[in-house]
C-alpha cells in the first residue's frame, strides 16, 4: 500500500532576526538546566508530567515505530522497592565492578551508592526501550534504531521538564533488570534509565562544572 502523505500545516517560518532571537533565548534558558540530587517531596500536578510526556512522544523515531514506554511511579512503596533494587546494584558497582578510572571521573560529582532521591522525589519516570512492538494481529515486530530513538525522546523529555520549571536527574544503575520485575514490564522491553523528577530543595547544591564551548564540540565544513 502506498504511504499516505499530507501537507505540512504546522510548520512556522520566522524572519531571520526572529530566528536568531528565538535560538539565543532558548539557549539562554536551557543552559540554566542542571542535574540535581537533592529533591523536595513537594507534590507536582500530574497534568504537568503528562504534558511533558506528550512532548517526549513527538520525538522522531526509526520508521516511526516509537519504541518507548514510560512508567510513571509516584506510589511510595514502589519507589521504595526501586530504591532498594538500585542501591543493591550500586553497592556492587562501587565496590567491585567500577574501574578506578571511572571512580576517579565520578569523584568530582560526589556520587556514591546511596540514592535517597529515588524515594523522596514525587515522580520517577522509568523509560523502557521496546526492541519489538505489537504489529497487526498482535504479532511482535522488530523495531528499528530503538536505542537511538529512545535517547532522542529522553532528551526531549528532560528539556520539557526543565521548560515546565522542574528539575530532573538521569539515573542508570547497572544492570536494571530488576525494574522489569517491579513494574511488571515484558521481556521484550529493556530499561533505559530512571528519570527522577520534582522540585529541588531550597538548599540544593550542584557541582561547579562547565560545558564544552562551541569550538570544542562542533566542526563546520
Amino acid at each position: 500500500m502506498d504511504p499516505r502523505f499530507v501537507s505540512l500545516p504546522d510548520y512556522r517560518e520566522y524572519p531571520v532576526d526572529e530566528m536568531k532571537r528565538r535560538a539565543s533565548a532558548f539557549y539562554e534558558d536551557v543552559r540554566r538546566r542542571r542535574t540535581v540530587r537533592h529533591f523536595s517531596d513537594r507534590p507536582v500536578p500530574r497534568e504537568i508530567i503528562e504534558d511533558c510526556l506528550r512532548a517526549a512522544g513527538t520525538s522522531p523515531s526509526g520508521a516511526n515505530m516509537q519504541p518507548w514506554h514510560f512508567v510513571v511511579v509516584s506510589d511510595k512503596e514502589v519507589k521504595r522497592q526501586i530504591r532498594e533494587g538500585a542501591e543493591a546494584e550500586e553497592r556492587e558497582f562501587y565496590a567491585k565492578k567500577a574501574p578506578q578510572e571511572w571512580l576517579d571521573a565520578l569523584a568530582p560529582l560526589g556520587t556514591d551508592d546511596r540514592k535517597p532521591f529515588l524515594e523522596i522525589a514525587p515522580y520517577l519516570i522509568v523509560i523502557f526501550v521496546q526492541n519489538r512492538g505489537a504489529g497487526p494481529g498482535g504479532k511482535l515486530i522488530r523495531h528499528y534504531y530503538p536505542v537511538e530513538s529512545v535517547g532522542l525522546a529522553t532528551g526531549m523529555l528532560v528539556t520539557a521538564i526543565h521548560n515546565a520549571g522542574l528539575a530532573s536527574l538521569t539515573h542508570t544503575p547497572s544492570p536494571m533488570g530488576f525494574l522489569n520485575k517491579i513494574l511488571g514490564r515484558p521481556r521484550h522491553e529493556r530499561p533505559f534509565l530512571i528519570l527522577v523528577v520534582g522540585y529541588p530543595t531550597e538548599d540544593a547544591r550542584v557541582p561547579l562544572i562547565t560545558k564544552k564551548p562551541l569550538e570544542q564540540m562542533v566542526t563546520f565544513v
